[in-house]
């Protein structure tokens, strides 16, 4: 943990030092290692050194900041710039100059103050399942606990915004909460939203943080991240390397499954390597994406999660890197979401959608690629990074 949040071993000492301390976020984790995060840079830009992109990128990722406004409307630094875009014409010409007029370039910068860093992607996975409890459909997918309760730390600790502590009262000590082996083995007391028919199913849904139930009548359900259990969050592909069972450089959404299926009766061990644990809410019936940390309705393939210490949500960014099959995708996107492995100066993850194709994409994404922010001209920068003075044609 970085080292600037001493004040966090205080508090676990002097009060409660057994629980885990977890950032609040909107979603799951992803089945990467977390990276280590440590002050980036902001490289002031050109916008010539920007990868050029299509009219159609153009204009796609420009709607899906755009679609963020009415969240961003009060927001001091991006309200004005959100106002001005209202009545910008979807033209390619039109959204350029408008770009060019408000925003300037800054290219990111890690703590080597290398331009690289990794962008994956995630998805929306439909998985079949029942409302009620089945001789197939007997995988419980939990609301949150009644007897859980959360202390956010940041109205005695400011520093610590957004972290909170997960525990369960007895009698006057707060203990931590259930792990995740200890939920799937004795439950929780909680509401059930829906069943499914698989555990990996339910273990990838919390990866993802959000997803839709099939249910037999044809309907399908939508749930979305709620809360968890404070623990944290291990990976699962790491304990198959570390069990000699998978490469390092192999590992993905499909190599898990794939390993999960030829080893039925080590499932419960694979997944209680791993001590978080989601709980969901349902979310009302619509066509539109799962909604990111921001509560707007994520766009397929021009929404990404970040780490908001190094980039606010909702700001419009210019991405550069490669699909899985090694092909160029340079695109403007927006910061419209947060997950508890996206961590790191450049460091980006793509929403590609909902379903089986978009599980793909997403499953086989660990791609280099580079981020510029745009940021509303005149604006302090988050104060976190430090900014770097230099301006580069080449970031």
């Amino acid at each position: 943990m970085n080292s600037r949040i001493k004040p966090w071993h205080k508090v676990l000492a002097l009060t409660l030092p057994l629980i885990a301390l977890l950032a609040g976020c909107n979603r799951g984790e992803k089945v990467e290692e977390p990276q280590t995060h440590a002050l980036a840079t902001y490289v002031s830009a050109p916008w010539e050194a920007l990868p050029a992109v299509s009219e159609a990128d153009l204009l796609a990722g420009f709607g899906s900041w755009r679609s963020a406004c009415t969240r961003l409307k009060a927001d001091a630094t991006w309200g004005p710039t959100c106002a001005a875009a209202t009545n910008v014409p979807q033209t390619a010409a039109a959204v350029r100059n408008f770009l060019k007029q408000n925003l300037d370039v800054y290219g990111l910068r890690s703590g080597d103050n290398s331009p690289n860093g990794l962008i994956t992607g995630y998805y929306e996975p439909v998985y079949p399942g029942s409302l009620t409890q089945t001789a197939t459909a007997n995988i419980p997918v939990y609301g949150v606990p009644d007897d859980m309760i959360i202390v956010s730390l940041d109205s005695i600790y400011p520093e610590l915004k957004g972290k909170r502590l997960r525990g369960r009262l007895e009698g006057r000590v707060l203990k931590p909460y259930d792990d995740a082996a200890t939920i799937e083995t004795n439950g929780v007391k909680a509401p059930v939203i829906a069943w499914l028919t698989d555990p990996m199913n339910l273990q990838f849904l919390q990866i993802q943080g959000s997803g839709r139930i099939q249910l037999t009548d044809g309907r399908q359900l939508r749930i979305g991240y709620a809360d968890q259990n404070g623990h944290p969050y291990r990976p699962i592909g790491r304990w198959l390397v570390e069990q000699g069972e998978l490469k390092k450089e192999d590992v993905t959404m499909g190599t898990i499954s794939a390993w999960a299926k030829a080893n039925p009766n080590r499932i419960p061990e694979l997944l209680g390597s791993n001590p978080s644990y989601v709980f969901f809410n349902r979310n009302p019936d619509s066509n539109e994406g799962p909604r990111g940390s921001l509560n707007v309705p994520l766009t397929a393939g021009y929404s990404v999660a970040v780490d908001r210490k190094v980039i606010p949500l909702g700001s419009l960014l210019w991405l550069s890197t490669t699909r899985p099959d090694g092909s160029a995708l340079n695109r403007p996107v927006a910061a419209q979401d947060t997950g508890g492995a996206i961590t790191g100066e450049v460091r980006a993850d793509l929403f590609w959608g909902t379903g089986e194709a978009a599980g793909q994409l997403a499953g086989d994404m660990k791609q280099q690629g580079q981020i510029w922010m745009l940021w509303p001209k005149g604006m302090a920068l988050p104060s976190v990074p430090q900014v770097a003075n230099a301006v580069t044609a080449n970031p």
